[in-house]
C-alpha cells in the first residue's frame, strides 16, 4: 500500500493548511518497531479522509527524555525549537502516539509559549469511530480473544486517559481482561523517566519482567500498549519469558487498523 503523508512546508507551499498535526516523534520515525505504529495511525487517518500533516525533518525530539533525566536546559532549547517551528505554521491541533511527547506538548509546552490542542492517538480513533468516519470489518479477527491492556504512565496516571483506549479494544470483539494492577495502580514499564535510555540500577528484578508477569497473569493473547516504549518494554519481557510464539504486543493502532482491514 502506497502511503500518503504531505509535510507542514508541502502544505504551506500549495496555500493549505491541516486540521490536524500528526507529531511523528523519534520512536515512531526512528525505531522500526514504532514505525509500524506509525503506519498504522497513517494508514486509519487516510482511510478516513482526515487533512493531517507532518512537520518531517523540521521534527525534533519534544525534549522529554532531557527533562526527565533531569537537563531542564536542554528541554527547554529543544521545546522552544519545536515552539517556533509550530507557532511558525499556526500549529492548532496535535495528535500523538506517544504519550511522552503527549505530555510535554500538552502540559509542558503552554508555559514556553507553545499552546496547542492536543490528543493521543487512541481519543483521535475513538472519534473517528463515533462519529462514523472508521467502521470496523466484520471479519473477526479479534473476536473472542483476550486482550489485556497496559496503561501508560504519561496517558494514564499523568492525564487520567484511560477509557478511550479500553473503548477501542472492546470494540474489536475482543476480551478485555484487566491486570491486577491497571489504570490509576497501573505499573511503570520501566522506560519512562529516560529509564529506556540507560542501564537498570542494582535490584532483584527488571520493571518490564514484573510487569510483563501481570500481563501473564491475565492469560491475554494479546498485550496491547498505546506507547512505542511500553511496546519495546513489553516486547523484551514477553521475549524474556521465552511466550513470543503464542502472545503478540501490538499498539491499539495496529489492531484497529488490522480490523479495518487496512
Amino acid at each position: 500500500m502506497n502511503i500518503q503523508v504531505r509535510t507542514m512546508a508541502e502544505m504551506l507551499a500549495a496555500n493549505e493548511s491541516p486540521e490536524i498535526l500528526f507529531w511523528v516523534g523519534c520512536a515512531g520515525s526512528f525505531d522500526d518497531r514504532a514505525k509500524k505504529i506509525t503506519k498504522a495511525l497513517v494508514k486509519i487517518l487516510n482511510q478516513c479522509k482526515v487533512n493531517f500533516a507532518i512537520l518531517g525533518t523540521e521534527e525534533s525530539c519534544s525534549g522529554d527524555p532531557a527533562k526527565r533525566a533531569g537537563n531542564e536546559f536542554t528541554f527547554q532549547m529543544q521545546a522552544l525549537m519545536n515552539i517556533e517551528i509550530l507557532n511558525g505554521y499556526a500549529v492548532k491541533k496535535i495528535v500523538t502516539a506517544c504519550p511522552h511527547c503527549f505530555n510535554s506538548l500538552k502540559n509542558e509546552y503552554p508555559g514556553l509559549g507553545g499552546n496547542y490542542e492536543v490528543i493521543h492517538h487512541t481519543q483521535l480513533i475513538q472519534d473517528l469511530i463515533y462519529s462514523g468516519k472508521l467502521t470496523l470489518a466484520d471479519n473477526g479477527t479479534f473476536k473472542g480473544k483476550k486482550i489485556t491492556f497496559h496503561d501508560p504512565c504519561y496517558l494514564g496516571r499523568a492525564n487520567d486517559v484511560y477509557e478511550a483506549p479500553r473503548e477501542l479494544i472492546l470494540k474489536l470483539d475482543a476480551e478485555l481482561v484487566e491486570m491486577k494492577r491497571c489504570k490509576a495502580n497501573g505499573l511503570c514499564c520501566g522506560a519512562g523517566g529516560a529509564q529506556m535510555f540507560k542501564e537498570a540500577e542494582k535490584g532483584s528484578k527488571e520493571i518490564n519482567i514484573e510487569r510483563t508477569e501481570d500481563a501473564l497473569q491475565t492469560n491475554a493473547q494479546i498485550i496491547a500498549t498505546g506507547c512505542p516504549f511500553c511496546n519495546t518494554m513489553m516486547t523484551d519481557g514477553i521475549k524474556h519469558a521465552q511466550k513470543e510464539s503464542t502472545i503478540h504486543v501490538m499498539d491499539i493502532a495496529e489492531l484497529i487498523a488490522n480490523a479495518a482491514d487496512l
